[in-house]
């Protein structure tokens, strides 16, 4: 005769409790990968708004006045940004969650960047007039550039020295 007490297995609680630790396990680690994705996008925002910082500060400095909003759009092959603002990467004008078809804007958003330049005359619409290969002055003596951080974080704002 076979015994039946002999069976070998799991009971269907033991399932359930190895289920529920798994789940909570699973929960841990995306809460966890998501809060590293904001922190990481959130660095790359600072870098891109300071390395945009720092090229309109030396167009200013060799200029002597900023680039307007429509200027820094202009990063097509021979449009305002790669002729005077060499090494300045047309994505660093993008939010890293921004649409690989944009580029900074005049308002912060969830995934865009805003770059304002004001001062007597200056219109940030219209791209700054350029003669004999250099930029004319466009009345803009001073800027705000924003990028809106993720996770409840204050906005990164720069201004002009």
């Amino acid at each position: 005769m076979v015994s039946l007490n002999n069976k070998k297995g799991f009971t269907i609680v033991e399932l359930l409790i190895v289920i529920v630790v798994i789940g909570i396990l699973a929960t841990l680690v995306i809460v966890t990968f998501t809060g590293i994705q904001q922190k990481g996008r959130n660095s790359q925002r600072q870098t891109d708004i300071n390395a945009i910082d720092s090229h309109v500060e030396a167009f200013y400095a060799q200029h002597g006045f900023y680039p307007s909003l429509a200027d820094l759009q202009d990063t097509a092959a021979g449009g305002f940004v790669p002729t005077f603002m060499k090494g300045l990467d047309p994505e660093a004008l993008k939010d890293p969650k921004q649409a690989s078809t944009g580029t900074i804007g005049a308002t912060a958003g969830a995934a865009q960047y805003s770059y304002v330049a004001s001062g007597t005359g200056c219109v940030n619409t219209t791209d700054t007039t350029i003669t004999s290969g250099e930029p004319v002055d466009n009345g803009c003596d001073a800027f705000v550039i924003t990028a809106q951080m993720e996770g409840g974080g204050a906005n990164y704002v720069k201004q002009s020295n």
